[in-house]
């Protein structure tokens, strides 16, 4: 499944992954060997390969030909593009989406790609950590055949005036032909049209086209956390009368806004009640289908969380659709976790960093659900040198999206020298697992130096993770660390101290569900897992289920 919505009725379009195709790893005893694989899907799941690190080749045949573009969802590590034996393109990152266009004859065609897993010091993000980077296709392959001109990209922002709705509408055309075309384009949202007629482009060029939708009172619905309304916005362009190009797209009518050191939506104060979560399942990696990323939704509904923050990289599409329509909000951070000032000075650092969040928001743009962006999770901001990588990738962020408060996960105690950058001041902080201070009291002297020592002041502030282990049925008498009992007697005092904290705008919890980790961190993980989840890794629930659905449901949603 691509999306949960048709995104085409004009424009071919054709999902190559949900099918076999042929795997052969590159490297090892079996290198060269081909045998029939799920796409999309990770390598380690397969019985021979559950801990290969190197390079696997994909392969299958498609039938198409004239414009034809190749988009792949996420490719791990890296990836090797081939179409008929011809390297087309190459991408780095797991996380978000890269595409390719080929003009090709009418016919039959191989597709290859060849996904690489490995460490190395050509990968500034991709490190040993503390969850599993998986190799291969791992999300869908989609083949669309697109007219010389075509609509690439909608974006869709919508803003409140008063009592007024207004959207302002923004459609990239991208020519991809040898000589210049004259087009009409047309969108159509929620009953109203705007429109461009007899538009010229030169070959080669792409051109942004802008106009704005007004809304009276009670003429669209409010889209809410957990009162969802979406709306389709439907693009079309007709070449000499003809029509020969459509996207469709999804939006909702809601803002986000800093205001009095409040997050508001829609001009109310939300209480976040979320949990960070994994793309990660012991049958499927990170590859987890349609069914298994609804039932998590539905097990985070059934504890009262009203947001997930995406640890540590941009989600799957469609996972970002279900929250859209379930009225889930959604943290979606670029892709890095705990990289040293060190890791931080390899020289693809900087690139890979900000590719991500160039790829990731445009991408993402128009799902209400996500109501912050988010960068590097517990890296070096108590570092001059980190400063500056921190400045320089929140303002890639407003570059690129202004419609929305920007944050980072930080866990430096006292140290942190970024605060000036983003609206929002977010810390991951774990008193009563990692040392022993009084919840209340740690929380309380953090917020104070916040306020009177640092650019953070009169921002709003949340905790982005907080939390405790278990090892699922391990129980003892004593309560000891990683029994059930434990965890659960700790996150209780951990979700009361924040929740009355004044100030304090919400939280994460670390982590929904049990997940795989870095062979490399065994030291420090029981059964190479992050035993932190409210769940088992087979979302089985753990003692602290029952406390967290308690605690959080008696909550309301906004302040």
């Amino acid at each position: 499944m691509i999306r949960t919505f048709r995104q085409h009725k004009v424009r071919k379009q054709e999902e190559l992954s949900q099918k076999l195709w042929q795997f052969a790893p590159l490297q090892g005893e079996h290198a060269g060997k081909e045998r029939q694989v799920f796409v999309p899907g990770c390598w380690e799941n397969l019985p021979e390969f559950v801990s290969y690190r190197g390079e696997g080749r994909y392969s299958t045949t498609f039938s198409a030909g004239g414009n034809v573009r190749l988009e792949m969802k996420g490719v791990s590590h890296t990836a090797k593009v081939f179409v008929d034996g011809e390297l087309v393109a190459s991408h780095y990152n797991a996380y978000t989406a890269f595409t390719v266009l080929q003009k090709l004859e009418a016919g039959e065609h191989r597709l290859e790609i060849v996904a690489d897993n490995r460490f190395g010091e050509a990968s500034a993000l991709h490190v040993p950590n503390d969850y599993m980077s998986y190799g291969g296709v791992t999300r869908p392959v989609v083949l669309e055949e697109v007219p010389n001109v075509y609509i690439k990209q909608v974006h869709v922002t919508p803003k409140k005036e008063e009592a007024l709705w207004k959207a302002e509408v923004e459609i990239l055309v991208a020519n991809c032909g040898e000589q210049e075309e004259t087009f009409v384009l047309k969108s159509r949202l929620a009953g109203k049209e705007v429109g461009w007629d007899e538009v010229t482009l030169e070959a080669g060029k792409e051109s942004k086209f802008c106009q704005t939708l007004w809304y009276e009172e009670g003429e669209v619905d409010e889209w809410m956390v957990n009162d969802p309304h979406l709306y389709e916005i439907e693009s079309v362009l007709f070449v000499n009368g003809e029509l020969v190009d459509d996207l469709i797209d999804r939006m909702g009518f809601r803002e986000v806004s800093v205001a009095d050191g409040k997050i508001l939506l829609n001009q109310k104060a939300i209480r976040i009640k979320g949990f960070c979560r994994h793309e990660d399942h012991p049958q499927f990696g990170c590859a987890l289908p349609y069914a298994a990323i609804v039932a998590d939704l539905q097990l985070i509904r059934d504890l009262g969380g009203n947001s997930i923050r995406t640890s540590h990289y941009p989600n799957d599409e469609i996972f970002l659709d279900l929250c859209d329509e379930m009225g889930l909000l959604v943290w979606e951070e670029n892709h890095a976790r705990g990289l040293s000032e060190e890791q931080m000075r390899n020289p693809n650092f900087e690139r890979q960093a900000e590719e991500v969040i160039q790829e990731m928001i445009p991408l993402h743009y128009n799902h209400p659900c996500i109501y912050i962006w988010g960068i590097l999770n517990e890296c070096a901001s108590e570092t001059e040198y980190g400063k500056e990588c921190y400045e320089k990738q929140y303002a890639k962020i407003l570059s690129l999206d202004t419609s929305r408060p920007r944050s980072s996960a930080s866990c430096k105690f006292k140290t942190d020298l970024c605060f000036g950058y983003p609206e929002v001041v977010s810390y991951n902080i774990y008193p009563q697992w990692y040392h022993d201070a009084p919840v209340d009291e740690y929380l309380s002297d953090l917020y104070r130096w916040v306020q009177e020592e640092t650019e953070g002041a009169g921002k709003p502030f949340l905790i982005t993770e907080i939390g405790a282990g278990a090892i699922y049925g391990y129980r003892n008498p004593n309560h000891d660390k990683w029994t059930e009992e434990y965890q659960a007697e700790t996150l209780e005092k951990q979700i009361q101290a924040v929740m009355q904290q004044k100030g304090c705008q919400g939280m994460y919890i670390w982590q929904f569900c049990d997940v795989r980790i870095s062979r490399e961190w065994f030291s420090t993980r029981p059964r190479t897992m992050n035993n932190k989840g409210i769940v088992d890794e087979y979302r089985r629930p753990k003692l602290v289920y029952e406390t967290v659905k308690r605690l959080y449901s008696a909550l309301p949603d906004f302040l």
